[in-house]
Order: C-alpha cells, then sequence, then structure tokens
C-alpha cells in the first residue's frame, strides 16, 4: 500500500484496499486494516494484532482477527508465513522475499528479494506435480542469537 497522506482521511488507504479487493469494509476489518498498513511493511501473529487492537481501543475478538488476517490472504493483501507447527505470522509485504527467523525472539526479518544485494537464490527445483502450478518458494532461515553477542 503507498504511504500514508497526512491529510487524507483515516482509514483511506485501507478503505480503497478493500474495496479494490471486494470485500465489504465493516468496522473491524478497517480497524484491523489500519493497524496492519499503517507505517510500512511488518510481520504479525494473530495474537500479535489482537492484543495491538485492544490497546488502541478496538473491541475485536480473537477469532474475528484470525478470520479476519486469513481474508485478506485470500483477497492478496498479506502474505501467510508458516515458520514450524505452532506460528504462523503474516506479512504485508507482498514482494518476492524470503525470511530470517530469529528463534530466540520468535521474530521474523526479511531477506531481500529477488535482483537484490543478499538475495537468495533457489536452482534445482523439483518438477511440478502434473496439474499443479507452482506458486512461489519460501525460505525461512532459522538463527540464534543476537547482533550484540556477534
Amino acid at each position: 500500500m503507498p504511504p500514508l497522506n497526512p491529510h487524507e482521511r483515516p482509514y483511506a488507504h485501507t478503505l480503497t484496499a478493500l474495496r479494490e479487493k471486494g470485500l465489504r469494509p465493516t468496522r473491524q476489518r478497517l480497524a484491523l486494516g489500519r493497524l496492519l498498513f499503517e507505517g510500512g511493511n511488518r510481520h504479525v501473529t494473530a495474537e500479535a494484532l489482537h492484543g495491538e487492537a485492544a490497546q488502541t481501543g478496538v473491541k475485536v475478538s480473537l477469532a474475528t482477527v484470525y478470520n479476519t488476517l486469513h481474508q485478506f490472504t485470500d483477497a492478496g493483501l498479506l502474505r501467510q508465513v508458516a515458520v514450524d507447527g505452532g506460528r504462523t505470522y503474516f506479512d504485508t509485504n507482498l514482494d518476492d522475499h524470503h525470511h530470517f527467523y530469529h528463534v530466540d525472539e520468535a521474530r521474523l526479518e526479511d531477506i531481500p528479494g529477488i535482483g537484490a544485494a543478499g538475495a537468495i537464490e533457489v536452482h534445482g527445483l523439483p518438477d511440478v506435480p502434473q496439474g499443479a502450478r507452482l506458486e512461489r518458494v519460501d525460505v525461512i532461515v532459522r538463527v540464534r542469537g543476537s547482533k550484540a553477542e556477534a
């Protein structure tokens, strides 16, 4: 989404994005969309977004947060990143890129995408099964330790 213009109405970008994707702009979608898309790319879990919503006075259940995140993903507004069986993040950066997973902090960090310095190159992919199409390749590099320890 483009950067926010301080002279526009609150929720203007989120409202436009929802309408473009055919999603009805409910109060919950607008509020959660504003939290997600204001301020640049980020990675969030449903639980973290639920906590942010509560801190800002948005009354919404955790189930509604999960449903909204999945609706946004299905509509192409978010990208789902499954780190392991118990942790899923939702990424607002839709560009082709991979991730570092900081195990000690349970935090994702973008790795630059194709063509950028430091980008990962994936070679030798197997043939896609008949009738299927390759959607994308997700590489998650797990790291431990802080920058201070290096």
